[in-house]
C-alpha cells in the first residue's frame, strides 16, 4: 500500500469520486473568525466559520444513533428503521469524508485502487498559513473520535439484550466511522510531516542563502580593501 499527498489549491477543480468541486478560497475563514471568539455568549454556530457544514457534520450521525436507540424504547418496524439507519450512516460517511473535513479542518482523503491492484491513499491539506477555526476543529475531531466509541457502547448494549438483528447496524456504523477516523488521522499526520519538511527546507535554503551572501560580501569587501 502506498500513499502520496497533494496540497489543496484554491483553483483545484478535481474532486474525489467525481463529486462536486469546492472552492477553498471562497470557503476560507476570516482572520477574526479563525482566531476564535472568547465571548461565552456566542453559540458554537456563531463561532464557527462554516456553521452549515458544522451542523451536517453532527446531524446524520446523531439521527442514526437516535433511530438505533428508538426501537429499543418503543415498538417500531425493524426493516424500515434498519434501512433508514444504514442510509443515514452512508450519508454521514460521504459528508464527513468529502465535505466537512475539507471545510472545517482543511483536510481531505480518499483511496484509489490502481490497475495493478495496489491501494493508494491520497491526501490533500490546506496551506498551514491559512488558520483553522478553533471551534470547527474541536467539533470535527471531537465527534470523529467519539462516534466509534458511542457505537461500541451500543454494541455492548445490543449484545447484553440479545438483539442480534440490530448488531449489523452497529457493525456498519463502526466500519464507516472508523474508516473516516483512520483516514483523517493519516491525512493529518501526513500534512504535518509534509509542511514540517517544507519549513525545514525553507530554513535550510535561507541559511545557505545567507552564507553565500556573506561570502560574496566578504569577497567584494576584500577587493576594495586590498592595498
Amino acid at each position: 500500500m502506498t500513499s502520496y499527498e497533494r496540497p489543496i489549491l484554491a483553483d483545484s477543480n478535481e474532486p474525489p469520486f467525481g463529486g462536486a468541486s469546492l472552492d477553498l478560497e471562497s470557503q476560507q475563514p476570516s482572520t477574526t473568525a479563525a482566531l476564535g471568539n472568547t465571548d461565552s455568549n456566542r453559540s458554537l454556530l456563531q463561532q464557527s466559520s462554516h456553521p452549515v457544514a458544522l451542523v451536517f457534520h453532527v446531524l446524520f450521525r446523531l439521527i442514526a444513533v437516535v433511530l438505533y436507540i428508538l426501537p429499543n424504547i418503543v415498538s417500531a418496524d425493524f426493516v424500515f428503521m434498519f434501512v433508514l439507519s444504514v442510509l443515514l450512516l452512508a450519508f454521514d460517511f460521504w459528508t464527513v469524508k468529502n465535505v466537512t473535513g475539507r471545510l472545517l479542518v482543511g483536510l481531505r482523503w480518499w483511496n484509489e485502487v490502481r490497475e495493478d491492484g495496489t491501494n493508494v491513499w491520497i491526501f490533500e491539506s490546506r496551506d498551514p498559513s491559512i488558520p483553522v477555526n478553533a471551534t470547527d476543529s474541536r467539533v470535527f475531531w471531537g465527534t470523529l473520535y467519539a462516534t466509534p466509541v458511542v457505537w461500541g457502547l451500543l454494541a455492548l448494549f445490543t449484545l447484553i439484550r440479545f438483539n442480534f438483528e440490530w448488531l449489523l447496524v452497529v457493525i456498519v456504523a463502526i466500519v464507516l466511522s472508523g474508516a473516516n477516523l483512520v483516514g483523517y488521522m493519516r491525512c493529518d499526520k501526513d500534512a504535518k510531516q509534509k509542511w514540517s519538511g517544507l519549513a525545514d527546507q525553507a530554513a535550510g535554503a535561507g541559511a545557505l542563502g545567507g552564507l553565500m551572501s556573506g561570502m560574496v560580501m566578504n569577497g567584494v569587501r576584500g577587493m576594495f580593501t586590498r592595498s
